[in-house]
């Protein structure tokens, strides 16, 4: 059996915590939408360049951006 002193136990429990920090999935996704709405409206509408984090190596903050930057010159054209 294992002999566990509560250095060892206190190690693991901030360690299973700590794997439960950072944005969710969705969360990610809505960052994308959000800087990808807002650059592809701005770029659209000429408007202004737009400052956007670019986490591309995250799916989910890619597949919002993608969503988003349709949504967001869609949303342009729409208005003219």
């Amino acid at each position: 059996m294992f002999k566990f002193d509560l250095k060892t136990i206190l190690m693991l429990v901030s360690v299973i915590a700590l794997l439960g920090c950072g944005p969710s999935p969705d969360e990610r996704y809505d960052t994308g939408y959000s800087d990808g709405y807002a650059e592809g409206y701005n770029t659209t509408c000429k408007i202004r360049a737009t400052m956007v984090e670019g986490d591309w190596d995250d799916e989910n903050y890619s597949r919002g951006y993608r969503a988003g930057n349709t949504a967001g010159a869609q949303a342009c054209r729409d208005k003219g």
